[in-house]
């Protein structure tokens, strides 16, 4: 009989769906060795943000085909273990929207009319109305960095409140923020003239402490910040003492680097204009309900054996397809990464071109590879070959296939990526030679010849004498050993591309000697 094991506190509405195709046992709160001593026996798993599904769990069944988690992040779930494994990861990516918007909102509003201390003072049998003297929102500026479906509702909610909403997120396109009545701003000037700063972002490797001390003195001494999304997002050491020096001017916090907080958590020794509260932007009892119903129906119709809506790891796709274009999906997804770094503000469009052999493959999968990769910096693990196109169309990005039938200059084809957006138009062209060597043939429609790597530098300079020796002999002075270098030009003397593969990322300072070097236009660093 097929058997649903349940980890976490689940809705009943959600127990009483799965109970209709399986056997459904209920064991919360046990041990990850508890866990990975049962798992072999169940054919699906359904959790919250209380159980860690660990690589050894999931290499622990030959029988598990799905886990659902009853909820939006999946950082709790070792994805990759689970696609290596053929086991489908599905989540509930809009069943909280609302709860966390609205707790955001209320977060607002606390901490702008000091309600959780004048209602513990006025428990205490004190009347201090001229203590807890508050500011409106009408008005106020209120900057949201991350405009996916949480901050985009935050943002009406805010609309409607009179407020004057600023947003950042590189990958909204204009059209797209003006549907939801946000004015697009760089991060630097929203945390500048911001009166409230809401943060709606996933946590990755680039949005790991965002937040610092160099950010929070640049914000308005009468600012405040307030995190529903993810934690770590936030430097709490630093928060703690901004705070602290009023440096500005309250923080309102649900979620933290580590959960539960720890005792010794600086932010617990703050005296003033600090709001905690334990991860409540889902608890509501309709978000709940939301999510247990939407995750339970995904394992119950995969267990019959149709398609999840929102798998994070497999796409719709068969093995033999997903075996054949392998290199071809490998080479789409680096060249998305690579382009989103070179391309830089808001996308507007993506074309597609496929030129020789790579005309003859399904398209589709190649389109959502470059979505994916192109979209991965954003969005993290978020990001999967399944919700790529929903993520991009969210974001006002169209794509545009085009295939060309003429000769290829390569006799494997060449793959194409060319974005539109704020800072112009940027291409990127690839092609898998004999070997299976995925290369990057052009770039900004300059000639090159690269392997990809991990870490890269791409520079636009004037092809002038010296001018390689100049910036070898900058990244030498720093410590930076540069593994292999290509140059491409159009005309002697004229405008040129120079691609670096290096071992290290260039750090922050010296990509600003970098862009002073005489001749140097741009620098991109690069990370795959």
């Amino acid at each position: 009989m097929t058997k649903v094991l349940i980890t976490d506190p689940i809705d009943q509405k959600g127990i009483d769906i799965l109970s209709q195709v399986a056997q459904v046992d209920q064991k919360i709160g046990i041990s990850d060795s508890e866990l990975a001593s049962i798992i072999e026996d169940y054919d699906a798993l359904m959790i919250r943000s209380g159980t860690q599904v660990t690589e050894e769990i999931i290499n622990s069944s030959s029988k598990l085909r799905i886990i659902g988690r009853a909820g939006v992040g999946v950082d709790n779930v070792d994805v990759k273990a689970a696609t290596q494994k053929g086991v489908l990861v599905v989540n509930s990516p809009g069943g909280n929207t609302i709860a966390a918007a609205e707790h955001t909102i209320a977060m607002m509003l606390a901490l702008s009319r000091h309600i959780p201390i004048a209602n513990s003072s006025t428990l205490l049998g004190k009347w201090e109305r001229k203590k807890f003297v508050g500011n409106e929102l009408y008005k106020k500026k209120l900057g949201v960095v991350g405009l996916g479906k949480i901050g985009a509702h935050v943002a009406k909610v805010a609309n409607a409140l009179g407020m004057e909403v600023c947003g950042y997120d590189p990958f909204v396109s204009t059209e797209r923020a003006q549907q939801i009545q946000v004015k697009l701003s760089d991060l630097e000037d929203l945390f500048q003239q911001s009166d409230y700063v809401t943060l709606h972002l996933p946590r990755t490797p680039e949005t790991e402490n965002l937040v610092n001390m160099d950010v929070l003195k640049n914000m308005k001494s009468s600012a405040k910040l307030i995190n529903c999304a993810r934690g770590g997002l936030i430097d709490e050491e630093a928060l703690a003492q901004a705070l602290n020096q009023s440096l500005i001017a309250g923080a309102a916090i649900d979620v933290f680097s580590k959960e539960p907080l720890e005792s010794n958590s600086p932010l617990l020794k703050v005296e003033k204009n600090l709001i905690l509260t334990p991860h409540l932007g889902a608890s509501t009892r309709e978000a709940q309900e939301n999510v247990a119903v939407d995750v339970a129906e995904q394992i119950r119709d995969v267990l019959l054996g149709l398609s999840a809506r929102t798998a994070v790891n497999i796409p719709g796709l068969s093995p033999d397809i997903m075996d054949s274009l392998k290199p071809h999906l490998q080479l789409a997804e680096t060249m998305g990464l690579l382009i989103s770094q070179l391309s830089g503000g808001q996308i507007q469009k993506l074309e597609v071109k496929l030129q020789g052999e790579f005309v003859q493959h399904p398209s589709q999968p190649l389109i959502i590879a470059s979505l994916k990769g192109l979209l991965s910096k954003a969005l993290g693990d978020r990001i999967n070959y399944v919700n790529a196109s929903l993520e991009a169309d969210s974001r006002g990005i169209s794509v545009v296939e085009n295939k060309d039938e003429a000769r290829p200059e390569f006799a494997s084809g060449s793959l194409q990526l060319t974005t539109y957006g704020d800072n112009g138009d940027h291409s990127v062209a690839g092609s898998i030679f004999a070997d299976g060597e995925l290369r990057i043939i052009s770039i900004d429609q300059y000639p090159v010849n690269v392997s990809p790597s991990r870490y890269m530098l791409v520079t636009r300079h004037r092809d002038m004498p010296g001018i390689i020796g100049k910036l070898g002999s900058l990244l030498g002075s720093n410590n930076v050993n540069i593994a292999s270098m290509q140059v491409g030009r159009k005309i002697v003397r004229g405008e040129a591309v120079m691609v670096l593969s290096i071992d290290d990322p260039i750090p922050n300072k010296l990509l600003d000697t970098i862009i002073e070097v005489d001749g140097i236009t741009n620098a991109n660093p690069v990370t795959l």
